[in-house]
């Protein structure tokens, strides 16, 4: 690493002990993946270089227990700064920071701070104070600590309060959802119910209507029946009062043939034939047997008398 990159430099050469010095080596980022390969440096200057900001894997680095990061152009720290849980002396002074990330709370081993020449924060600039000898600089450290754990608190309890609004919410959605769907299985339920009912009076309005087709159809039925039967008795005379005139037609015909014929044959010269003969012979003996049956009638009506 050069002195504007770090390539070439070799970091054991500048190892002396547990401290590691790379102070003044115009440095714009941190070898983070070479100091990891020397956890038995300890103590880590890296003041008066060109650095801006930290690498988040310098958060790995979590053997360090000095750092001295003075004197550069840090604008913020990582978020997770608070990894670095063995750091007992930290060195910040005349960078750029404003404030400090909330994580710096869990820094529980940290005796020594230096914030001075730093655009910090109003509250934080006067919790810090000065570190103008030990024994300001402890106490910078130890309120700092305080204060950052104070603000720790407040955002945990701020996200407790989040998640238990966010919960209720959640809960009052499912409540909310719960009562939608029941709601939905009541309307349901009821339209099924209205459904049956409508059904079972369909069915029933078909049934009465079949039911009543069958009455009417039967009733039809017998009164169909009634007037065949009793037409069959008045049948037979109106047929037999119509042979009986068909009948009574033929046998006028043929008297008034008999008589036409007979008189045709006892008053025209038609008398002789022998057709005419055999005619009035037949009308004789008519005759007679007329007589004869009247006389046998008033005989028999004498001896009925007597």
């Amino acid at each position: 690493m050069s002195r504007g990159g770090g390539k070439g430099l070799s970091l054991k050469d500048k190892l002396d002990g547990n401290e590691l010095d790379l102070s003044l080596c115009d440095l714009n980022e941190v070898p983070v993946r070479e100091l990891a390969a020397l956890p038995k440096a300890t103590i880590l200057d890296l003041s008066c270089n060109n650095l801006i900001s930290l690498p988040s894997d310098f958060c790995s680095l979590m053997h360090l227990v000095k750092l001295d990061l003075s004197k550069n152009r840090l604008q913020q720290l990582p978020l997770d700064f608070g990894r670095l849980v063995n750091l007992q002396h930290l060195d910040l002074l005349n960078n750029r920071l404003v404030t400090l990330p909330v994580s710096f709370a869990q820094l529980k081993n940290l005796k020594w701070l230096d914030l001075k020449d730093n655009p910090l924060d109003p509250v934080l600039a006067k919790v810090a104070g000065d570190c103008l000898d030990e024994k300001q600089c402890k106490q910078a450290a130890v309120k700092v600590l305080q204060h950052m754990r104070a603000i720790q608190s407040e955002q945990d309890r701020q996200r407790q309060r989040k998640l238990q609004a966010e919960r209720e919410m959640e809960k009052k959605r499912e409540a909310e959802q719960r009562a939608k769907e029941a709601q939905e299985r009541e309307v349901r339920k009821r339209e099924k119910a209205e459904e049956k009912e409508r059904r079972r009076r369909e069915y029933d309005a078909q049934k009465a209507a079949k039911q009543e087709m069958e009455k009417k159809t039967k009733k039809e039925t017998v009164q169909t029946r009634k007037p065949a039967s009793g037409s069959r008795p008045a049948q037979p005379p109106r047929h037999k009062h119509s042979w009986s005139r068909s009948v009574l037609r033929v046998l006028l015909f043929v008297l008034f043939c008999v008589l036409c014929t007979l008189a045709a044959c006892k008053l025209t010269e038609l008398q002789r034939q022998p057709l005419c003969v055999s005619v009035n012979t037949l009308y004789e003996d008519v005759l007679a047997a007329l007589q004869n049956h009247k006389t046998l009638q008033n005989m028999l009506q004498q001896n009925s008398q007597q």
